[in-house]
């Protein structure tokens, strides 16, 4: 029962790393030795033109490990890698069952938030879209925020170009097909250093993510900016409900299974150890219900009826979705039966698609804004 999580040979241990840095993901095998505290870098992924991943040593005396390699056309499929002898054998062989989108532009950028730090992104443009056509796609960007106690740990790369496009039921990726660029992954970190905590400014880093992200992409001539559609699930959906509520940056938005008042988490949620109790206006400031009068933008809200997340009930959506109507917003609920904070069913599954579609098309695609 149970499984080995440290290889070790006499006097020395071996040490697998994710490879996250300025670089790109780079993974790595180090060797390490308990007499000298000396370590020794035994091997290291190009990562210039695929990602690759370590899975397991499967022999760290011969050299021989598991990995898992991918690029943007090729599906990831397992290798035995000879790091002694420089050697890589194929062990499965995995087609792309994704042709229809193999062939479209990804790359990761990197861009600045106003306060300096260093942000990045994977940005996805159709595959018959001309880059040098000056013609201005819409946009839908996706996140999902994540807290910070230092700066230089939110500014690390956790993107890589080589990995394969990999759409997924609560992608982003079809709407390459229907003539958007889509803007994946997009880095919000939330960051409070020293004695604050990085709720204490959340909407404000909230914005300014966003803020920089559509700029960067803007500045490259690629996107019509005023044609911009966000979204996002969980944490993402309430992140979408929040830069709606407190920015202009978007002409609509996607939330799925979120919470939208805080109050109704009151010991905590993500990273915030505080209970209400103890910072009654940080859960007052981050709740989007609590602000719903000032939302102009129109909202597309989705859950699950059988959703049994602890943070994100389905009276989340359902008691923000009475507030923003009661207050004349442009917002749609659809409530999903028999599906839990992850969509499964089929039936679920295709509707969530149309209904993201729609409303897309109607509030993003076709946005007609009218001159000053």
């Amino acid at each position: 029962l149970g499984h080995y999580v440290l290889e070790m040979d006499g006097d020395h241990l071996y040490l697998i790393g994710d490879g996250y840095s300025s670089e790109g993901i780079r993974p790595f095998v180090d060797r390490y030795s308990l007499v000298n505290n000396q370590t020794e870098r035994l091997y290291q992924a190009d990562g210039k033109t695929t990602l690759e991943s370590i899975n397991t040593a499967i022999d760290m005396k011969a050299g021989k490990l598991l990995v898992r390699i991918q690029s943007p056309k090729d599906f990831p499929n397992f290798y035995v890698r000879d790091i002694k002898n420089d050697k890589l054998d194929q062990l499965t062989q995995f087609e792309n069952p994704f042709s229809a989108i193999q062939d479209v532009h990804k790359e990761v950028i990197k861009y600045e938030r106003e306060d300096g730090l260093e942000l990045s992104a994977t940005l996805y443009l159709p595959k018959d879209y001309d880059k040098n056509s000056g013609k201005k796609l819409p946009m839908l960007m996706w996140a999902y925020p994540r807290e910070f106690k230092d700066k230089s740990s939110a500014s690390q790369v956790t993107s890589s170009p080589n990995e394969f496009t990999y759409p997924w039921y609560g992608s982003p990726l079809f709407w390459l097909t229907r003539g958007y660029a889509v803007l994946d992954d997009a880095a919000f970190p939330i960051v409070g250093e020293g004695d604050e905590e990085p709720n204490d400014s959340f909407r404000n880093q909230l914005v300014a993510n966003a803020k920089a992200a559509i700029d960067a992409v803007d500045e490259m001539g690629y996107i019509d900016r005023n044609r911009v559609g966000v979204g996002g699930h969980s944490y993402g959906a309430f992140m979408t409900a929040n830069l709606l509520s407190h920015s202009n940056l978007f002409a609509a938005g996607i939330a799925r299974s979120g919470a939208y008042n805080r109050t109704l988490t009151p010991f905590g949620f993500q990273s915030e150890e505080r209970n209400y109790w103890e910072a009654p206006e940080v859960y007052y400031t981050m709740s989007p219900f609590m602000h719903a009068e000032k939302m102009k933008t129109p909202l597309l809200l989705i859950h699950g009826e059988a959703d049994n997340n602890s943070g994100t009930y389905p009276m989340q959506s359902e008691r923000y979705f009475n507030a923003l109507k009661g207050l004349g917003a442009t917002v749609r609920l659809v409530m999903l039966p028999k599906e839990s904070h992850g969509y499964v069913g089929r039936e679920s599954v295709l509707h969530v698609l149309w209904e993201q579609d729609q409303w897309l098309e109607k509030y993003v695609m076709n946005r007609k804004v009218q001159a000053p």
